[in-house]
């Protein structure tokens, strides 16, 4: 089975069709005995980020979009930031892994400008309890793959999925050029 932790990807396999999670990059931002949680990297809201997050929208990477995290808490933000200053730790941001991590939506937007080189916005998260997650891995559903910081801030994250497995090499990048009509793979 593979192993798993903070800073990694979940990239979904070919066997999800779920409608939730098919064709998904998951970071993840915590794992423990407790359970696993991340945020969907690739998929973005029909939300306005300027309505939901006023303060907050000039700040954020492109696409300024409110990104869909997953779907627990989806009336919950989680923020994800990289300062431009990698010596700092900035009011309100706690790293994950790299030089990217959380920040706390609660700190001032006064205090947050000028301070990130990259910043995104996520409409719930992903979770899974205790357990779950290593059964997904046993049958499939995911290839955890390493992260990079320009992937959680990927400006063109419809075509994340494909790009990712492509730089795996072997049969995970056989893989990026999987679709969903089985008669044309």
């Amino acid at each position: 089975m593979q192993s798993f932790g903070v800073g990694d990807l979940l990239v979904a396999g070919i066997s999800i069709t779920d409608g939730i999670f098919d064709g998904t990059v998951v970071l993840l931002l915590d794992a423990d005995e407790s359970g696993t949680l991340g945020v969907v990297l690739n998929r973005t809201t029909d939300i306005d980020l300027s309505g939901a997050l006023p303060a907050w929208s000039d700040l954020v990477s492109d696409p300024q979009a409110l990104f869909d995290g997953g779907p627990v808490s989806q009336q919950g933000a989680v923020c994800l930031a990289e300062p431009w200053s990698e010596n700092e730790e900035p009011p309100g941001w706690r790293p994950v892994f790299g030089h990217v991590g959380l920040l706390n939506l609660d700190t001032p937007v006064e205090i947050a400008e000028g301070t990130y080189r990259h910043l995104r916005v996520f409409a719930g998260y992903a979770g899974w309890e205790a357990g779950q997650l290593e059964q997904e891995l046993e049958f499939e559903m995911w290839h955890v793959v390493p992260a990079r910081p320009e992937d959680v801030f990927d400006p063109d994250p419809a075509t994340l999925w494909r790009r990712v497995l492509r730089r795996q090499g072997g049969e995970l990048a056989l893989l990026s050029t999987w679709t969903a009509s089985a008669d044309l793979n």
